[in-house]
C-alpha cells in the first residue's frame, strides 16, 4: 500500500530536516553526559527536554507554514490544524468512531510549559527556595553585586527575592524589554519594508531604507527579505518604463541622530542605519561578531547597482538623497514580522535586530528614532504594561551600552508579562529564549548539568565586571518558573567563565529543585 505524503509535510520537510541536523549533535551530546551520572530526570522534566526536541523539529515547520497573526499563533498553522479535526491521535476517553479493530488513539501528552495555560504541580516552598538559591549566590566568583528574583507565572507570585528593585548594569538581558517592548509597539505582526521609487520627471531611482538590518544579499534569502528579490522586480518595473539606465541613490532618512553605537566601531555592532544588507557584515556569517562596513547604507546602494548590472539596468555610482512625497513606486521586499525577529534577536543575542527594534518602536510612539528616543519609547510602552520601572533606565535597544540599569524585578515582570494568556502577543519572547544545550547562546553551556539541559530557557549577558541571566525554567514538580540573577562587580571584575558557570548553576538548581 502507498501512502500519499501529506502537502504540509512536503512543504516542511527541509526545513524540518535541516532542524533535525542541527539537534542531532547536541541530543548525542547530552545522552553521553547523562550517560555516566545517576542524575535521574523527573517525568516532567524528561516531557519538558522530548518536548523541547519536538518544539525544535516543529519549528522548521512552522517557519514555512507563514506569519503569526493577532492571537500568537501562526495563521497556516491554525488552519492546518483545523483541517485535521476529527481524525484523532489523543485518547480524550470517547470511543473511535472508526471499526472496532482500528488502533486506539495515543494518549494526550503532558503539557510541559503548563504555566501558560493552568499550572501543573505544587509552586516551590519560598524559604525551601531561599535555602536552595541563597548559598548559589552567596558565590564570590559572581563579584560584589548580586540581585535576584524567581516568579511562579502561572500565578504571578514572587517565590524569591534578592535585591529585587535594585538596579544594576543588565547587559544583553535588556533585550527582553526590547523585545517586549516591540511585541506591544508597533506589534508582532509588523514588518519592515525597503522599497525603491523614481522620482517623476527624471531617470533617479531611489533605494529608501525602512530599517531592516536583515536584509540579505544572499542567493538563498531563506524567509529573509531579499536585495535580489527588490533588483529583480525593480529592473523589471523600470524596462517596463523602457528604462534601462539611471541614476541611483539611496535614503537613510528615516533614523535620526548619530548612527554610531556609544560603545564605537565594535565587531558585536554595525552602526544603526535605516539601510543596511546582511548587517553590514564583511564575512558569510549571520551571528555572533564579525568585521562590519564603516558605511552599512553606501554598502548596500553598491552591492543593489551590482544587481541591478546583472539585470540589465545600468547606473551611477550610488549617493545618498531622500524620496520625496510626488516619487512613484516601482518595488518593495518586506521582512519577517517582528516576532520572528524577536526570536531571532533572542537566540543569538543579535545587537543589530536589538537596535532596529528599538528604532521601531520609537517609530512607533511617536518618538525620534535616535537612541535617545528609543529609550523614551521603551519605557512609555512598558509603563502601559504596568511593570516595575522604578530606577529603570534605557540608554540602547542591546544592553550594549554600560548606562542601562534594570532591576531583576522588571525582568521577571517582562518574562511573565509573557506568559500571561491576556497577552498572546507577547509570546514569541519565550519561545525565543536560547534552550540549554541546544540553541543560540546557550547551546555550548549546560552540558555538564543534565537535569537543566533543554529544560532551562535563558538570555545571557555578558560585559566586563557583568554576569547576567534571566529567563525560564520548568522545576522538577513541572511548575513553570521566571527567573532573573543580576551579578556585577565593576571595581574587581570576576573571571567571566567562573561567574557565568556560577548563575548556570544556580539555574541548574532551580530547575532540580521540587522545595516544597
Amino acid at each position: 500500500m502507498v501512502v500519499p505524503e501529506l502537502r504540509a509535510w512536503r512543504a516542511a520537510r527541509p526545513h524540518v530536516v535541516r532542524v533535525a541536523r542541527t539537534v542531532k549533535p547536541h541530543v548525542a551530546r547530552v545522552t553521553q553526559a547523562v550517560r555516566p551520572r545517576p542524575v535521574q530526570f523527573t517525568t516532567l522534566q524528561l516531557t519538558a527536554v522530548a518536548a523541547t526536541v519536538g518544539l525544535a523539529l516543529a519549528a522548521g515547520a512552522v517557519a514555512a507554514a507563514g506569519p503569526w497573526d493577532s492571537s500568537g499563533q501562526r495563521t497556516a498553522e491554525r488552519d492546518w490544524a483545523a483541517s485535521r479535526e476529527g481524525e484523532g491521535g489523543t485518547d480524550h476517553g470517547h470511543t473511535s468512531a472508526t471499526s472496532q479493530n482500528a488502533p486506539r488513539p495515543a494518549p494526550s501528552a503532558v503539557s510541559v510549559l503548563a504555566g501558560l495555560g493552568g499550572s501543573t504541580g505544587t509552586a516551590p516552598a519560598e524559604q525551601a527556595l531561599a535555602d536552595v538559591l541563597n548559598p548559589l549566590l552567596d558565590n564570590a566568583a559572581l563579584g560584589a553585586q548580586r540581585t535576584a528574583v524567581v516568579v511562579d507565572v502561572a500565578t504571578g507570585k514572587r517565590l524569591y527575592s534578592k535585591g529585587a528593585d535594585e538596579v544594576q548594569i543588565p547587559a544583553s538581558t535588556t533585550k527582553i524589554a526590547t523585545a517586549v517592548a516591540a511585541l506591544t509597539a508597533p506589534g508582532p505582526d509588523h514588518r519592515i519594508e525597503t522599497r525603491t521609487v523614481l522620482e517623476p520627471g527624471t531617470k533617479e531611482v531611489v533605494l529608501v531604507g525602512g530599517g531592516d538590518p536583515t536584509l540579505t544579499a544572499r542567493k538563498e534569502a531563506d524567509g529573509w527579505a531579499g536585495l535580489r528579490t527588490l533588483a529583480d522586480d525593480t529592473a523589471t518595473a523600470l524596462k517596463a518604463r523602457h528604462m534601462d539606465q539611471v541614476t541611483l541613490s539611496y535614503d537613510t532618512s528615516l533614523y535620526a541622530g548619530p548612527a554610531m553605537h556609544p560603545i564605537g566601531i565594535n565587531e558585536n555592532i554595525a552602526q544603526v542605519t535605516a539601510l543596511m544588507v546582511d548587517e553590514a557584515r564583511l564575512n558569510d556569517s549571520t551571528s555572533g561578531p564579525a568585521g562590519r562596513a564603516l558605511d552599512p547604507a553606501a554598502d548596500a546602494a553598491r552591492k543593489f547597482a551590482d544587481l541591478l548590472h546583472d539585470r540589465g539596468i545600468k547606473t551611477t555610482s550610488p549617493g545618498v538623497s531622500k524620496a520625496t512625497s510626488r516619487s512613484q513606486a516601482l518595488a518593495s521586499v518586506s521582512s519577517p514580522p517582528v516576532s520572528d525577529l524577536v526570536e531571532r534577536m533572542l537566540t543569538n543575542s543579535d545587537n543589530d535586530i536589538a537596535e532596529a527594534l528599538a528604532r521601531q518602536v520609537a517609530l512607533a510612539s511617536d518618538e525620534q528614532p535616535s537612541f535617545e528616543g528609543d529609550a523614551k519609547a521603551i519605557h512609555t510602552q512598558l509603563d502601559k504594561l504596568g511593570l516595575p520601572l522604578s530606577g529603570a533606565d534605557f540608554a540602547d535597544g542591546s544592553g550594549l551600552n554600560r548606562a542601562d540599569r534594570l532591576s531583576a524585578d522588571l525582568l521577571t515582570g517582562l518574562l511573565a508579562k509573557a506568559g500571561d494568556p491576556a497577552h498572546p502577543e507577547l509570546r514569541t519572547v519565550l519561545t525565543g529564549l536560547p534552550i540549554a544545550g541546544f540553541t543560540g547562546t546557550l547551546s555550548t553551556r549546560y552540558t555538564d548539568a543534565p537535569t537543566a539541559t533543554g529544560v532551562v530557557r535563558a538570555k545571557t549577558g555578558t560585559l566586563t565586571g557583568v554576569n547576567t541571566l534571566a529567563g525560564t525554567v520548568v522545576d522538577a514538580d513541572g511548575r513553570l518558573l521566571a527567573f532573573a540573577f543580576l551579578t556585577s562587580d565593576e571595581a574587581h571584575p570576576p573571571n567571566a567563565l567562573e561567574a557565568r558557570a556560577a548563575l548556570d548553576h544556580t539555574a541548574t538548581a532551580l530547575a532540580a529543585c521540587g522545595c516544597r
